[in-house]
Order: C-alpha cells, then sequence, then structure tokens
C-alpha cells in the first residue's frame, strides 16, 4: 500500500463513493429495462518501476440491455515517473514522484439513439497539486434537446464556481475531443479542465460537483431515449462513430497515455473502447 495524505485520502474517498453511486444507478435503469445486469469488480495491483508498491484500483464493468459496455474505474497510484514522461508533467521536471487518484467512466449503448458517454476526473500530486477532468457527451446521432440538456447542466455545475468555467472548459473540450486527421469532432463536447491548483478545497468542491451533475444529467438522457426504435441504417451510424471513438482513445486521449505510461492496468485503461465498431 502507498501512504496518503489527508488531501490524497479525501480525493481518493471521494471518487470511490461516486464510482458506487454511479453504478447503482446504472444498474437501475438495466432494471427498469428488464435485466438482472450487474457490475463485476475487479481489483488490481501495480508495483512501480522501482520495485516499489504502486498502489492499484478496481475496474468496474457491465454488459445489459441497455448499457452494452460501460466501465466505471477508479485507482490510486503513485511512485516515479520515467525520465521522459515526467518532462511533460508539471512538478516532475526535477522530482519525479507523483500520486494519483480519480474516476474514469465510458459507456456504451445497445440503442444507437441513447449517446455514448465519457466522464473523468482525478487529483495529482508531483511537486505541484491539481486537480482535472471533465464530462462530454458522445451520440452517433445528435439530438439538439439532449445536447442543450448536457450542457446546461454542466453550466450550472460551473457556475456555482467560478463565471468563467463554463466559457473556459466547453472551449477546451472542444478543443481537446477534437481528431485533427478528420477534422471532426469526437462528440458534441461539454467541459475538459486540467491544472486547478493552489485552492484545494475549493477545487475539490468544484470537482465533486461536475460528478454530480454527470449523475443527475446521464440517467435522465438515458431513459428518455433507452426505448427508441432502431433501424439498421441507425447501426450503421452507431458503428462508424464509435469507429472515430477508438481512433480518438488511441492516438489522443490524455488518460490512455497517463495509465499506459505508468504501467496501469492495461484492460482497465482500454475498457474505454467499443464491443463493436466498423471502419469503411
Amino acid at each position: 500500500m502507498i501512504e496518503l495524505d489527508d488531501q490524497q485520502q479525501a480525493a481518493r474517498d471521494w471518487f470511490e463513493s461516486l464510482r458506487t453511486r454511479i453504478c447503482a444507478a446504472f444498474e437501475e435503469i438495466e432494471r427498469e429495462a428488464g435485466s438482472d445486469a450487474a457490475f463485476a469488480f475487479t481489483p488490481w495491483d501495480r508495483t512501480d518501476a522501482n520495485g516499489g508498491p504502486g498502489g492499484g484500483g478496481v475496474r468496474g464493468q457491465m454488459a445489459g440491455k441497455v448499457f452494452e459496455k460501460v466501465g466505471v474505474n477508479v485507482s490510486t497510484v503513485g511512485g516515479s515517473f520515467s525520465p521522459e514522461f515526467a518532462a511533460n508533467i508539471p512538478g516532475a521536471e526535477e522530482d519525479p514522484s507523483f500520486f494519483a487518484t480519480g474516476i474514469s467512466l465510458v459507456a456504451h449503448m445497445v440503442n444507437p439513439h441513447v449517446p455514448a458517454v465519457h466522464m473523468n476526473t482525478r487529483f495529482l500530486t508531483t511537486t505541484k497539486r491539481w486537480f482535472g477532468g471533465g464530462a462530454d457527451l458522445n451520440p452517433a446521432i445528435p439530438y439538439e434537446e439532449d445536447t442543450e440538456a448536457f450542457h446546461a447542466r454542466l453550466r450550472a455545475a460551473c457556475a456555482a464556481h467560478d463565471p468563467t468555467f463554463y466559457p473556459r472548459f466547453s472551449k477546451w473540450a472542444e478543443e481537446y475531443f477534437w481528431l485533427p486527421h478528420r477534422a471532426v469532432s469526437r462528440g458534441v463536447g461539454g467541459i475538459f479542465y486540467d491544472y486547478l491548483e493552489d485552492h484545494f478545497d475549493a477545487h475539490f468542491a468544484f470537482t465533486r460537483d461536475v460528478g454530480e451533475a454527470f449523475l443527475d444529467i446521464v440517467p435522465q438522457l438515458v431513459r428518455k431515449r433507452m426505448d427508441a426504435p432502431f433501424t439498421p441504417e441507425d447501426m450503421d451510424r452507431l458503428l462508424e462513430f464509435r469507429g472515430r471513438y477508438v481512433e480518438f482513445n488511441l492516438l489522443y486521449d490524455r488518460g490512455t497515455l497517463f495509465g499506459l505510461k505508468t504501467g496501469g492496468n492495461v484492460d482497465a485503461i482500454l475498457m474505454s473502447l467499443p464491443p463493436l465498431a466498423r471502419w469503411a
């Protein structure tokens, strides 16, 4: 086990409690659909590159009638970055020691009218300390009212803390969730933020509200669309969209890179990939 200070422990406890509540909410939706699907939880441990304990996490995954594949992972890891990777991490240039705890979620849906969703929030410690994360909506078949509802809920979460947060972080999401090789967005956006440092209590409160916003709005959107009829053409759109999703996660996603570079559990890192996808 790695030792945690009070801030690290508080962040870890929150991410794990949010995981439990999200999984319960998604299982409840499966019950409403007449399914007994439930999350299977697989713990994993990590050995740091120096041979010492490096923490670990729990991979949670479910397949059901509504959620074709949903993963809700929590991890708490620590150790030392490689010299090459440390050069790219704030506060690790001269001291490569790090700590990271967070939650990462990706849901791929059976019905192509139900949007895929992603959420990740995290707390990192080097010689600096900061929160980062965000949430974004990824519909194969976009509905303007769903996009507006999702953004409105995130806008309200941001506004409770800083009037500049939503304009800044929604723009950051537009830029981040962009596939330059195809010149298209991965989805319809949301918020993305990083390097919120120095003010632990305020930024921890904001990060908690991002999680609460996600837990509030996503089940509403799923229930709204999960029984909609769909056609083979709709499924084609879904599978082609998922191909773009895979491209982003393997080529550009920071969380994927961080997990692989720090020796995380490969199955947990790549749980974001859909079970089926298509390329031309």
